[in-house]
């Protein structure tokens, strides 16, 4: 798999304009990010590069004031885990209870939910604001027991805490066969066993543990109905996905859905509203936002 990193620099700079242009990048198939002092590093796989829509995302940049300039190169595999294991990440609180951080960093706060991760191309280290958003909403939710679907998992953050906080079974699934090994290294480092499935994902089985496969939302057509169901992935893909979600939780089951910007939730609610489910919270955390869902008596539903 190979990957082109695309170096943007922004002027004038700021935190800001980071995030946003993040953002934009994620909606044009872009898969992770490494901030620089004056703009961002962003990675791709060369499969999914189109020069048209990075110049009309450059052209069109929603903050006034801001421009953007960028230039390509190819990211050889060897490279990039190259960096992630000599550098790491800083650790990430989150909130009083949650540290997230890597084997190198181990001089953390000790709170109750510790969670070791080992990133490569892909999101999740706690340091991105909607990954903190839904953390905190998994903290408080009552997940004894309980069936949770992590739908583009990422580096499998969620899911392990999900685990423990209490889960008895988490179906997990990325596009990105990167994540996926991720996945199995990071659940490892916190302990908890998995099984993967193949590509048809037809494991309904009630078995505890997690379960783990490559592959799209398609698969949830061969999962049992979750009583939570997570999505941290961007706008565009929640929309197209949200009737799969909808169908894939239980009556009177949660879905929690980020990765979009404040703007953005209207729209978002009002497609699950249409499917079923009534919005219960919204959280943001700067530009960026979280809605947590409950699916009607009749469950979620398509339309």
């Amino acid at each position: 798999m190979k990957y082109f990193e695309v170096t943007c620099e922004i002027r004038p700079f700021s935190q800001d304009a980071a995030d946003v242009l993040s953002a934009m990048l994620a909606e044009i198939g872009f898969e992770s990010f490494s901030e620089t002092e004056s703009g961002l590093l962003a990675y791709i796989q060369q499969s999914a590069w189109s020069e048209a829509e990075m110049q009309a995302l450059v052209r069109d940049f929603c903050l006034p004031g801001v421009e953007i300039s960028y230039s390509l190169a190819e990211a050889p595999d060897e490279d990039w885990n190259q960096v992630w294991e000599e550098e790491g990440f800083q650790p990430v609180e989150v909130g009083d209870d949650i540290v997230v951080h890597d084997v190198k960093h181990t001089d953390v706060p000790q709170v109750k939910y510790d969670i070791l991760i080992t990133p490569r191309l892909a999101f999740g280290t706690g340091s991105h604001e909607t990954t903190r958003l839904v953390l905190r909403t998994l903290a408080r939710l009552d997940l004894e027991g309980k069936d949770v679907i992590d739908a583009g998992t990422g580096t499998g953050i969620l899911s392990i805490m999900a685990v423990k906080r209490g889960a008895s079974r988490v179906f997990a699934y990325d596009i990105d066969q990167w994540s996926v090994e991720n996945t199995k290294d990071n659940l490892l480092l916190n302990g908890i066993e998995y099984r993967t499935c193949g590509d048809s994902g037809n494991h309904s089985g009630r078995k505890e543990g997690v379960v783990l496969a490559l592959g799209d939302s398609s698969l949830l057509a061969h999962q049992s109905k979750a009583d939570l169901l997570i999505a941290n992935i961007n706008r565009n893909i929640l929309l197209q996905d949200l009737p799969r979600f909808a169908v894939s939780v239980k009556p009177k089951g949660r879905m929690i859905l980020s990765g979009f910007f404040r703007a953005d939730m209207s729209t978002l609610t009002e497609a699950a509203s249409e499917l079923g489910f009534s919005l219960l919270k919204t959280e943001n955390e700067g530009e960026w936002a979280m809605l947590l869902f409950e699916a009607d008596a009749f469950g979620g539903r398509d339309v």
